[in-house]
C-alpha cells in the first residue's frame, strides 16, 4: 500500500505536468490570435476591398487602399495638386460631419 502512495506523490510533484498545462494555455491564446487576424479587415488573404485613412486632414495623412490582393499606399506631400479637368459637381459637408456630392446638371452618372 505504501508503494502505491509513493507513486501518487511522485506524479503530484512532477514539474513536467505544469509545463504541459502552460503549453495548452499558449495554444489556446495562439488560436484566439489567429482567429482575430483572420477576421480583421486588413487581412492580407481576404479578397475584400478596404480603404484606410490614417491621420485624416493632417500633414502626415496616409491612405492605404487594398483591392483584393493588391495594396496601394499613398502619402500626403503637402503640395496642392494640379492638372487639367472639368468641374464635376459640388460637395457639401452637413452638420453631422457627413459629406454629400451633388453632380452638375446634365452630367451622366
Amino acid at each position: 500500500m505504501s508503494r502505491l502512495r509513493l507513486m501518487e506523490d511522485l506524479e503530484a510533484d512532477d514539474p513536467i505536468l505544469s509545463v504541459v498545462n502552460l503549453i495548452d494555455v499558449f495554444l489556446v491564446v495562439i488560436a484566439a490570435l489567429l482567429l482575430a487576424v483572420a477576421n480583421s479587415s486588413v487581412n492580407p488573404f481576404s479578397t475584400e476591398s478596404v480603404t484606410i485613412i490614417k491621420n485624416p486632414g493632417k500633414d502626415n495623412m496616409e491612405i492605404i487602399v487594398k483591392d483584393g490582393q493588391k495594396v496601394a499606399h499613398y502619402k500626403a506631400s503637402g503640395e496642392i495638386g494640379e492638372g487639367q479637368g472639368a468641374k464635376a459637381g459640388v460637395a457639401y459637408r452637413l452638420k453631422d460631419g457627413s459629406m454629400v456630392y451633388v453632380p452638375e446638371a446634365g452630367e451622366a452618372h
